[in-house]
């Protein structure tokens, strides 16, 4: 039998005492605190297209990978998750291990980008990216490792250009849009996405951001922010919190059609399952994904939940297919301390096994 919890005066005047001493000690801590910034690598622009910027990271030694890397991250997020803090960093991690790493940066999309279209993304600027490191490293086909959004665009560029993909990595990739136990999911079906992007034009950042909060409302309205108060005095974790706290709110606005397109043909058309995703008049169909696949996805995802990004190995025509299993959810498998020591080492053990 439980004890029971102890409400005495002497006790709640002691707790009080405590996270007074905690606010007081914050004030000083707020006042050390400059600019929060981030990524911890070193990285160069080689390529551009209008806004969006691809970047090779410079590591501490020369790669040891004859073939590139590139990440494609989600369009709703900014892409330093990834390369948050040197502790906190899968880039940091991939450099250590010799990979060639490069990243996509999406940029902001403006009132000048509301027309522009899945096929851009996918086609044009993706694209644009793989065949830049193809003529640079002078080969037919490069690794590419696409991560949630980025990792939906990443299948669709696989099936439609297979010879320009040599292994593809997917990180918590929606797959199967419609399994029960996907919040979101069920929420976008139920949208009127042509009113919704007739009237906004492009989608506001802060609607997105709204979105996501709500789908674990204590837990991101009030939880955090209660616990906060127990590292105001720790100007090493204040930062850190920070630190995430902007990147959760550094977030573009959405090209309006593109959204429309994505959110009727993944959400509620569920079109890696069913069919019917079109990207500039052809149809993607998983089955031609038949360069060697990894897909790494996180058991306590409340975002993409483990059933979504499994659907992969029925569809795809490899005969070459993993699957690796977090223990953690959308935000640790980049941040946490068991993502720095499991993922990088994963994806490079992975990668070396494919390259003799």
């Amino acid at each position: 039998m439980t004890s029971p919890i102890n409400f005495s005066a002497e006790s709640l005047a002691q707790e009080a005492m405590q996270a007074q001493n905690k606010l007081r000690a914050g004030l000083d801590s707020l006042h050390q605190v400059g600019n929060i910034d981030y990524g911890a690598t070193e990285r160069e622009e080689v390529w551009r297209d209008g806004k969006v910027v691809l970047y090779r990271f410079r590591g501490d030694k020369a790669p040891t990978a004859k073939v590139p890397l590139l990440i494609a991250y989600a369009l709703v997020n900014r892409p330093y998750m990834v390369d948050l803090q040197a502790d906190k960093s899968i880039v940091r991690g991939l450099l250590e291990r010799g990979e060639d790493v490069y990243i996509l940066d999406w940029g902001y999309p403006d009132r000048s980008d509301r027309y522009l279209e899945l096929e851009d993304y996918i086609q044009r600027f993706l694209g644009g990216a793989v065949d830049h490191l193809r003529r640079e490293y002078r080969m037919d086909a490069i690794n590419l490792l696409g991560i949630c959004q980025g990792g939906a665009f990443s299948l669709c560029y696989s099936a439609l250009n297979p010879s320009k993909v040599r292994n593809l990595i997917t990180m918590v990739t929606p797959v199967d849009f419609h399994t029960d136990d996907n919040m979101l999911s069920n929420w976008t079906r139920g949208l009127d996405i042509d009113q919704f992007v007739d009237t906004l034009g492009n989608v506001p950042a802060d609607v997105m951001n709204w979105c996501y909060l709500t789908l674990k409302p204590w837990r991101l309205f009030v939880q955090k922010y209660v616990g906060l108060i127990d590292i105001l005095d720790d100007k090493r974790a204040l930062e850190d919190f920070l630190r995430m706290e902007k990147w959760i709110f550094d977030s573009p606005d959405q090209a309006g059609e593109a959204f429309r397109q994505f959110i009727k043909q993944f959400y509620q058309g569920n079109g890696f399952v069913n069919g019917g995703i079109d990207i500039g008049g052809r149809a993607v169909d998983l089955a031609y994904i038949g360069m060697p696949v990894l897909n790494i996805f996180a058991e306590q995802d409340h975002l993409v939940p483990p059933a979504a990004s499994r659907a992969l190995a029925k569809l795809v025509g490899t005969q070459d297919y993993s699957e690796l299993s977090f223990r953690g959810g959308h935000i640790g498998i980049y941040v946490s301390g068991r993502a720095q020591r499991e993922v990088p080492q994963a994806i490079h053990d992975w990668l070396a096994q494919r390259s003799r």
